[in-house]
């Protein structure tokens, strides 16, 4: 049999220095925001923050159609910023046993939906709760107008990342290497 040998490293490491470097290692992945899902996802973040903030200058507590929409708007908008978080510092590798493109393509198809009921909802309400001319009504057109911009872009989002679930144009090592945007 052969022997043991003499110089064995034995080199131990405290979980102190495990977590400072977990966190030192946590740098924003500029490929992200360059990707498809990154710019879709900085879009959704500021058509949505027009959306609910168009309707929060004006009255609308006054309507329940309106609370509905911010509802919405103001729901949606910080869940994409989570999900950017967690994308932007590749926190989703973190958690590999989490199935990120599914929860993905769950998020954007059901915000899309909802859109589409705030989108209506608030498209309807404009002619109904305020004067032609008016601030109020001016803010609320438009505010429905960026509600019809961002449920565009969560559709968009929707059909990419339904692709990226579906694995169409890639397959599994590549995917995962390239951390699951295109």
């Amino acid at each position: 049999m052969a022997e043991f040998p003499s110089k064995v490293s034995t080199r131990t490491s405290s979980p102190a220095q495990g977590a400072g470097a977990s966190v030192s290692a946590l740098r924003p992945d500029l490929g992200f925001v360059r990707s498809s899902l990154g710019v879709l996802m900085l879009l959704q973040l500021v058509l949505g923050l027009l959306v609910w903030s168009l309707i929060a200058d004006t009255p609308y507590h006054l309507y329940p159609a309106y609370g509905w929409v911010m509802f919405v708007a103001v729901f949606l908008w910080l869940v994409t910023i989570v999900f950017f978080i967690l994308y932007l510092f590749q926190l989703h590798l973190k958690w590999y046993m989490v199935p990120w493109p599914l929860v993905l393509m769950i998020f954007n198809v059901t915000a899309t939906v909802l859109y589409v009921t705030a989108f209506v909802t608030c498209s309807a309400a404009v002619d109904q709760t305020s004067l032609k001319g008016t601030r109020p009504y001016n803010q609320r057109a438009a505010a429905s107008f960026f509600a019809s911009l961002v449920l565009i872009a969560y559709g968009a989002s929707a059909f990419f990342s339904f692709q990226a679930w579906r694995g169409v144009g890639s397959n599994a090592a590549t995917s995962q290497v390239a951390g699951g945007y295109a």
